[in-house]
Formats: C-alpha cells, sequence, structure tokens
C-alpha cells in the first residue's frame, strides 16, 4: 500500500495535467463511514486525486481530475462534526468531492491521510474534526426593528436549502445545500435593488430574514422564502455599482460587485456550467462612470521576494478580484484598460509562490489577471498603492497538507550518466540548443501503473540521462525540469521559445486500464510540420532498432506542447506503466538506460541528417 500526502491549495484548485493518451476515469462508487470518519471510493481507470482545505466553511475538496460521475451531485448527511459529503461533477474533466464541517468545526490538514491501495482504490482518513476557538461564520447584526412578516411556511419538498449569508472579502458568501442552486437576477427600475430568485428552494430555520450591512454599498440585505422559491434582495445605497451572482452545483451563491457595462439582459438565467470560462450565471449590471482615458496596463510583475504580484498601468485604474472557481484563479478584473503589446506573464522561477499567472484581454475595454497560486501559498488583499499601480499580497498558507518524498517502484538508485557508444556523433558545442522536457512532476506524477509504477520518476530518470549524452556530444541541452517540481505546460513551451531552442523533445510514459496488461508498446508523437514528422520518425526508428518491443508507430495528435511550439517538437511514449511487459522493463534502472541512449541517437542522427 503506498500512502499519498496531497498538496493543497487555500480557495482554488490546482490543476493536474494528464498524459492526453491515458483514457479518462469515472467514478464508480464512493462512502463515508460516520465511525471511522472515512472516505473509500472506486474509479474505473487510475486517478491521482488533490486535496486541499477551505475555510469559510471549513471543507475538505478532494477533485479527482480527468473523471466523470454521470450523475448529478449526490449528498449524504453525516452529523455530528462533519455536516455532509457531497459528490458532483466540478467540470467537464474533474468530480469533486467535498466533506464539509459543521458550524463551528474544524480538521487539523496535517492530520489528513489519503491512502492509495491500487490507482482506482483510494481512502481518505480525517481526523476527529475539533471545535474552533472562534466560529468560522460570523453572526451578521440583529436587526432593531424585526420585522414581522406574514410569509409562507417553507417548503419541506424544496430542491434547494439557503442555510445562510456571510460577508466576505469582496461580497457576499449565500451557503445552500441539496440541489445546484437554480438562480434568475434582475434589478429595479430605480437600481436601488438586486433581486435574486432562488427557484425551488426553502429555509433552514437559522437564516435571518433581514440583517444590516453597510458595506460594497449594501445598506440591508433581506431574505424572503415564498411558495416555491426564494428572494434574496440587496437594498443598495449605491446604484451606480454592478452585482454578479453565481452558482455553484456543490453549493452555495457567489454574490461580488463588478465593474463593467457589458452583461446578459436582466432577468434572464441560465444552468450553472463551471467548465466555462466565463461566470456561470448572468451578471447585472448598470454603467459606471468611464474613466477619463482607457489605461494602458504595462508590467505585470513577481516582486523578487516572491511577497506580492505588481501590476503597474500608465493611466489610473478600477478594477474588482475574487476567487473564480470556473478558471481555479484569483481573478483581477480591470474596466477600461488594454495589455501593451509587449507586456508578457511573469516568468515564475521553479520556486515562485504562483503556479501561473494569465493576462487576458477581455474584450476590447476589459483586462483580467488570473493568478494561480502554488501549492502551500495563498492570496492575500489587493491593494492599490497609488492610483496606477495594484500590489496582491501573496502568502505562505498555514494549513498545507504536506507531500512526502515520492516511494520509487524500485530501490536502485537511478543512474544519471550511462555508458554511451562511442559512435555518436558530435556537434560543434553550443551550437544546437535542445529542450528535452521530462513530463509531469511535484504534485503530478502522471499515469500510475503497476505496482505503483509512477510515470514521472521514470521520465525524469530517461530525460536527464538524455541530456547527460547530449551535452557530451557538444548540444546545448536545456531541461524543462530536473527535479520533482510542478510544471504546468505552458511554462515548458515558454523555456523552449525565450531559448530559441532548434528541437523540443518531450518524454513520457503512457497508460492505459490496469485491467488491460496486454496493452505494451513503443509510440511517437508530431503535429503539425514535416520536420516534427521526420525528427518523431528518427528517433522513434532508434527506439525500436535498439529496444525491440511492441512497435505502436509514429502519430499526429495535437498535444499541447506539440502544436504551441515554434521549432520541431516530438513527444515520445516510452512504454505502458499499466502494461505486463513495459512495466517490468520501465522499472529496470539499465533498460532506462538503454532507453535515453537510443533516443539521444535519435536526435543526433537528426542533428546530422539535417545539418543543424
Amino acid at each position: 500500500m503506498r500512502v499519498f500526502w496531497l498538496p493543497s491549495l487555500l480557495g482554488v484548485i490546482g490543476s493536474l495535467v494528464l498524459s492526453a493518451s491515458v483514457q479518462a476515469a469515472t467514478l464508480q462508487s464512493w462512502r463515508f463511514n460516520p465511525s471511522e470518519n472515512r472516505l473509500v471510493f472506486t474509479t474505473v481507470g487510475g486517478v491521482q486525486p488533490r486535496a486541499q482545505l477551505i475555510a469559510n466553511p471549513t471543507r475538505l475538496v478532494i477533485d479527482l481530475p480527468g473523471t466523470t460521475i454521470g450523475r448529478p451531485t449526490v449528498n449524504q448527511a453525516v452529523g455530528g462534526g462533519i455536516r455532509e459529503v457531497r459528490v458532483g461533477q466540478f467540470d467537464a474533466q474533474t468530480t469533486r468531492i467535498v466533506i464539509e464541517m459543521s458550524p463551528g468545526y474544524t480538521i487539523d490538514p496535517q492530520q489528513v491521510q489519503v491512502r492509495g491501495d491500487t490507482p482506482s482504490q483510494w481512502s481518505v482518513q480525517l481526523p476527529r474534526p475539533q471545535r474552533e476557538a472562534t466560529p468560522p461564520i460570523a453572526t451578521l447584526p440583529t436587526p432593531t426593528t424585526p420585522t414581522t412578516p406574514t410569509t409562507p411556511a417553507p417548503n419541506p419538498t424544496a430542491a434547494t436549502r439557503i442555510e445562510g449569508v456571510r460577508i466576505t472579502g469582496d461580497g457576499f458568501f449565500i451557503r445552500t445545500s441539496g440541489a445546484t442552486p437554480q438562480i434568475q437576477v434582475s434589478r429595479s427600475r430605480d437600481r436601488r435593488q438586486v433581486e435574486i430568485n432562488v427557484a425551488n428552494a426553502s429555509l433552514t430555520s437559522q437564516v435571518q430574514a433581514e440583517q444590516t450591512i453597510n458595506q460594497f454599498g449594501v445598506d440591508r440585505l433581506q431574505i424572503t422564502p415564498q411558495s416555491n422559491n426564494v428572494r434574496i434582495t440587496l437594498n443598495l445605497s449605491d446604484p451606480n455599482t454592478n452585482w454578479q451572482a453565481t452558482a455553484s452545483n456543490l453549493g452555495g451563491i457567489v454574490v461580488l460587485p463588478i465593474s463593467g457595462s457589458v452583461a446578459s439582459r436582466p432577468g434572464t438565467s441560465q444552468p450553472s456550467n463551471p467548465s466555462s470560462n466565463q461566470p456561470v450565471t448572468p451578471p447585472v449590471t448598470v454603467p459606471t462612470t468611464p474613466q477619463t482615458r482607457t489605461a494602458i496596463v504595462q508590467a505585470v510583475e513577481l516582486a523578487p521576494n516572491g511577497s506580492q504580484l505588481l501590476i503597474r498601468a500608465d493611466a489610473p485604474i478600477r478594477y474588482t478580484s475574487g476567487f473564480d472557481s470556473a478558471t481555479a484563479s484569483y481573478r483581477i478584473v480591470i474596466p477600461n484598460a488594454r495589455l501593451a503589446d509587449q507586456v508578457t506573464p511573469p516568468v515564475l522561477p521553479p520556486t515562485s509562490p504562483l503556479q501561473r499567472v494569465r493576462l487576458v484581454q477581455q474584450d476590447d475595454r476589459t483586462v483580467v489577471v488570473l493568478v494561480q497560486p502554488a501549492s502551500g501559498t495563498r492570496i492575500g488583499e489587493l491593494n492599490q498603492p497609488s492610483s496606477q499601480t495594484l500590489a496582491l499580497s501573496i502568502q505562505a498558507s498555514s494549513q498545507a497538507i504536506p507531500v512526502p518524498p515520492p516511494v520509487r517502484p524500485n530501490p536502485t538508485p537511478l543512474p544519471t550518466t550511462p555508458t554511451t557508444p562511442g559512435t555518436l556523433p558530435t556537434v560543434p558545442n553550443g551550437r544546437v540548443v535542445i529542450v528535452i522536457d521530462p513530463g509531469h512532476g511535484g504534485p503530478d506524477p502522471g499515469a500510475i501503473g503497476i505496482g505503483g509504477l509512477r510515470e514521472t520518476d521514470i521520465v525524469l530518470d530517461i530525460g536527464r540521462q538524455v541530456g547527460a549524452i547530449l551535452e557530451r556530444q557538444g548540444v546545448n541541452v536545456i531541461m524543462t525540469r530536473t527535479s520533482e517540481r510542478n510544471l504546468e505546460l505552458e511554462p515548458r513551451v515558454q523555456i523552449a521559445d525565450r531559448a530559441n531552442a532548434d528541437l523540443f523533445v518531450s518524454i513520457h510514459a503512457n497508460a492505459i486500464s490496469l485491467s488491460r496488461p496486454d496493452v505494451n508498446g513503443i509510440e511517437t508523437y508530431f503535429y503539425g510540420s514535416s520536420a516534427s514528422q521526420r525528427l518523431a520518425q528518427t528517433i522513434h526508428s532508434n527506439i525500436i532498432r535498439n529496444m525491440g518491443g511492441n512497435d505502436r508507430g509514429v502519430r499526429s495528435a495535437r498535444f499541447y506542447v506539440l502544436r504551441n511550439t515554434d521549432m520541431p517538437a516530438v513527444l515520445i511514449e516510452t512504454g505502458f506503466v499499466t502494461g505486463r511487459d513495459d512495466a517490468r522493463n520501465l522499472s529496470d534502472p539499465a533498460y532506462r538506460s538503454r532507453m535515453a541512449i537510443a533516443i539521444a541517437q535519435g536526435i543526433l542522427q537528426y542533428v546530422q541528417q539535417n545539418n543543424l
């Protein structure tokens, strides 16, 4: 049995990039045992779960990338320190399991243990929930003048239950349970009220009917039960504030003030769609006073000590911000602004507290900055030191779930400098630049095969050896990674582009269901250019000639790293970790060394034949 302590990100979900050749998995069954505080689930096809602990309300979120459930959200009420367990489809590629604590309870993230008996059978052991020193959800003030409305009794058969309202750092969170909230948003003619109608909904007994707010341009918030729905009314002191409501299929409605004047027609509604890159429900907006001129965002930079992300413009700017569940990022929206032609996201070092920063020109007058924290990092406050500068605080998280060193399937040390045949051609020193890209890494182990064989261990060893061989033959080698660190696809491509590399070679290991150990073999992929096809064919021929095994051929595929590189690029699948023969071979250090030599021979042959 292998034990995985999975990383956490506060407020966001880290993206797990699975090998495109791995079949999608399906959540087959799940069960939570309240007496043991243990969740057990099985999938058809291997998965690599990711866990995170999120506050307000405290909940453990477990994402299964590349996995579908094929049915609506399912809830299991628990009781005691654990309120309920919810399982649903977070987006088209991710099944999400949420274990939510009861109000006033939390758990120690250091004691959350996720175990994988096999890549398709997992258990999550939770510690006993403990009462918090202070409740995570503050009680909003009781109105001085109580209302005694004659409201209808709540509908006991309602699909959605409204359970409370919490003031967040930049808006409101309306807590729900049951079915995904189906909402409809409208604005009064005098712009003094925003109404959010939740269909087929009822209130729990602890929800206050009216609450004094005095924040974000909102005087009061009223919740009114009706015969078959619940109406949530924001009474505004600032009629020029725009508002957006977003429903989640895992419970809750996020209500945020926004800027800009592009909106759906008020009074319309549509189902929640978390896989979209835009808000999942129509925003309600009114035009705001325009700035004197369009600001140009000239730089987005990470401070040298990694403590803040700076956004600089050439004119005063306004902004709104908040976590965006659709993109799993902290979203900063700057209206009446454009990106400068030369502006690029910051280059993130291996130890960066951020996993990714994206700059998006959403429309002609709106810039969006999406910030995704790395494991163990959380987003702090967004401040405006000057009218033309924004500073986003980046802080170390105190609730990261630690990750132990990976358990290698073979205790034999992996060699880094194999014996190289003397027939390899040499090239003029430093003239040829080649990027070697071992796939996956860090919290993303890639495919997991027979006996817990991990793709990341295999390809990192082979990739390092290929790089060492090429360097001895005079090649200027750039490795996208040389250790177990997290690296998304876009930075891998950027490394090659910035180095003006001549070739890009990505190394992976394949996988299919563990029930198919008969599937074995080597594949090499290219996309687009004839030069890439020749490179793939040359490397593949050398591998088959030197290694033998099942030849699954050279194929074309739209892998991200192949279609977004400017130089000839290939992706090598060195074998199936789920294959009976391939798994045995790839577990052998001597076999991996022979594979590295064969790949290097193919690369050098291509360099020589094409006079690079």
